[in-house]
């Protein structure tokens, strides 16, 4: 019985170098590389140009809503002032009119988030279209097997971002 078992373990150690020896030999062959989306929309020269047309675009309606909040808050403020002087009628009517200058303002804040939102990702869609390009290039052209764009961790010796990146801002 004791020769059966130590066969058996041998055959079993056999099979498990083998099987090891196979792997390392697929994974020295393989081509792997890994590449930073979020790094590609913080750097890429495309990314800032997004990301500046954006602001222009809706610089101006961020001013307005600034210059609401302000109006928004001095209305308050001049409200808590002198509701202590004012009669029912009349302080229950600025009351109102203040809460409608807050849902007014609340709808605004949102569709500006909203629109800002839409925009953005649409500008990144064509920011991300063209990074997926300059991969798939240098795939092509150093014989990569597979490039990830997203991963847990991955080593700094196959990220290869800073070749995309520099691809992008030619």
């Amino acid at each position: 019985m004791n020769s059966v078992i130590k066969k058996a373990i041998c055959m079993s150690l056999t099979a498990a170098l083998s099987m090891g020896c196979m792997s390392s030999a697929l994974a020295q062959e393989t081509k792997i590389g890994f590449v930073s989306t979020e790094r590609i929309f913080r750097e890429a020269a495309p990314s800032k140009a997004a990301t500046a047309k954006l602001e222009l675009e809706f610089s101006k309606r961020e001013k307005e809503l600034q210059e609401a909040a302000a109006r928004l808050k001095a209305t308050a403020e001049r409200l808590d002032k002198e509701a202590p002087v004012l009669s029912d009628s009349d302080r229950n009517k600025r009351q109102r009119e203040l809460a409608e200058m807050d849902k007014d303002f609340q709808r605004k804040q949102r569709e500006f988030r909203e629109d800002l939102n839409q925009r953005r990702n649409e500008e990144l869609a064509v920011v991300l279209e063209r990074a997926n390009k300059v991969i798939k290039q240098i795939a092509e052209a150093e014989k990569y097997d597979i490039i990830f764009q997203e991963a847990v961790y991955a080593s700094p010796r196959i990220d290869i971002t800073e070749k995309v990146i520099k691809a992008l801002n030619k």
